[in-house]
């Protein structure tokens, strides 16, 4: 079966809410009206929070686990469709989807259909709206891979055009150590999803943590590998002793908690020291992560409880509520290490 589109609620999301756009093109319009419109709009957070787990501007093309929102935009979204058709296909597509109902054969093809994650109609109705009146942010790959598969674009729709314009805000991937150690971090992101989502597929929730527990690790170290840097992903509240934040990354994580509290916008912390670089970024929680970290008995089933009882017995990773700080990305490389 293909990989799916979705990052299933095992992986922890590390799309903050206001992160730091070094991957895409964006245009920063939040000091006009309309912009301060979308700012506040609570479709905007619910995308980035729920849907950016799968659907991030920010990873590669080669990364990606399910097409970029933008993409979703530009296929639903015609001269000839209203907001309440384009929230009612969205609302159809979530709660019940089938390959009749897509209008993207391509990502079909590539990803598979999206499993299915019944979600409130009201939320994917706030989504929809937001998506369909305001322009969203894209990849910085998208429009040539856009114009290559399909053609010029045509702006259809309200939102003014569907492309984030490349402006203030825009910087390349490998410009910065801050972008760099994003992109290792989001690239382990992507590998862990995929194979999580094949375990789901093949063996269920309950073969999902176990697989969680024999190959999360090893996914990260060959990330590691890959990258020439040390990646790993810590907790104050871990749920494998090997993932125990050392008293700086606790530091950082109270920062990053005091931060996503106060609704501020989310930079990584970068240390340049003796030309080696040390990268932190936060994992927050979505509705998803609730099911393996929320509540006892509440979010988490008794049946997803006793097995993470029994490969856990020292588990602290629960009592989470949505947009929390549940742990961080830690990475090291050295200057001289860069791809």
């Amino acid at each position: 079966m293909k990989n799916s589109y979705l990052l299933a609620f095992l992986l922890d999301n590390s799309g903050c809410r206001n992160t730091k756009k070094s991957e895409f093109s964006t245009v920063d319009k939040t000091d006009t009206p309309e912009g301060l419109v979308a700012e506040s709009h609570p479709g905007k957070k619910i995308l980035e929070t729920e849907c950016y787990i799968c659907h991030n501007p920010k990873v590669s093309h080669e990364s990606m686990i399910a097409p970029p929102m933008i993409a979703i935009k530009e296929h639903y979204i015609t001269e000839e469709i209203t907001k309440d058709q384009f929230q009612n296909d969205l609302v159809s597509w979530i709660n019940d989807p089938t390959e009749a109902k897509s209008k993207m054969p391509g990502a079909l093809k590539k990803f598979g259909i999206m499993p299915l994650q019944p979600y409130p109609e009201d939320k994917i109705k706030l989504i929809a709206e937001y998506i369909y009146d305001y322009e969203i942010d894209e990849p910085d790959w998208f429009e040539e891979h856009f114009q290559k598969e399909h053609g010029n674009r045509q702006g259809k729709g309200k939102g003014k055009g569907k492309q984030m314009r490349k402006g203030k805000g825009q910087h390349n991937a490998s410009s910065s150590y801050s972008d760099i150690g994003l992109k290792y971090a989001l690239s382990t992101k992507a590998q862990l999803g995929k194979n999580l989502m094949k375990a789901i597929e093949e063996t269920g929730t309950v073969g999902a943590i176990a697989f969680c527990k024999l190959e999360a690790m090893k996914l990260t170290d060959s990330m590691s590998v890959m990258h020439n840097a040390i990646i790993k992903r810590v907790s104050d509240k871990a749920r494998n002793p090997n993932n125990i934040a050392n008293a700086k990354e606790l530091g950082h994580i109270e920062a990053f908690k005091e931060l996503v509290e106060s609704e501020a916008d989310i930079d990584p912390i970068v240390e340049d020291i003796d030309g080696e670089i040390n990268f932190y970024y936060p994992i927050t929680t979505n509705t998803m992560c609730l099911q393996c970290h929320g509540t006892p008995n509440e979010q988490i089933t008794s049946s997803t409880l006793n097995t993470l009882k029994k490969l856990y017995p020292k588990d602290k990773a629960t009592g989470y509520d949505v947009g929390q700080v549940r742990g961080i990305w830690s990475i090291h490389f050295a200057k001289n290490s860069i791809e």
